[in-house]
């Protein structure tokens, strides 16, 4: 499974660049825009193709998902710890972020999944990630029941390390959206998958 996560600033064409996306095999696009409103958010969705609304995961604007034909919510962690969650959880399908394999062990099975951060040193976040060991602790991993997604650095150079070291999927986020051409860079992400 291949994911995006939206860059917080806006990008010229992303929502034409997302469609594209999708059309080449994208699963899921996490929408994280901290710094919109709601009628920029709702402007924001209106440029996705409609075909792909349930392929969307919102970060926020959770008031949205019943206006938009939306059925997956992003949970940060702080929003876990204080069970924020819990009246989303039989409604949509829910997931939520973690940054050690023993947190993530911990989940219930009322997540879908989990992003697990920092796989490799961030692009997005200079420095972030250089002293992680996430990817070698998933060796430690036993919860049968959440799907673990890498986060963190993945790029055309590293993302079958990813899934050779056992995440079930990979998130993109600084590699697609830093990049001059971010369907070509996702595209190359997507052929290495591929070839898995």
């Amino acid at each position: 499974m291949i994911f995006v996560i939206t860059p917080e600033a806006p990008v010229q064409n992303e929502t034409e660049i997302i469609n594209q996306m999708f059309h080449e095999g994208l699963d899921l696009l996490h929408i994280r825009k901290p710094l919109t409103n709601k009628a920029e958010m709702k402007s924001f969705l209106d440029g996705i193709d409609e075909e792909f609304y349930s392929q969307l995961v919102l970060h926020g604007h959770d008031d949205l998902g019943k206006e938009y034909p939306v059925s997956r919510l992003h949970f940060r962690e702080a929003d876990r710890l204080t069970e924020g969650f819990k009246s989303y959880a039989n409604e949509y399908i829910i997931s939520t972020s973690v940054h050690d394999i023993e947190v993530f062990n911990a989940l219930g099975k009322e997540w879908e999944y989990a992003l697990v951060s920092p796989f490799f040193p961030s692009i997005s976040k200079k420095g972030y990630g250089k002293q992680s060991t996430v990817m070698e602790d998933i060796k430690y991993r036993n919860n049968p029941d959440v799907k673990l997604i890498a986060l963190g650095g993945i790029n055309e150079d590293n993302i079958s390390k990813a899934f050779e070291n056992g995440a079930d999927g990979a998130a993109l986020l600084g590699a697609v959206w830093e990049s001059d051409q971010p369907l070509n860079t996702f595209k190359k992400c997507m052929q290495k998958y591929l070839l898995l």
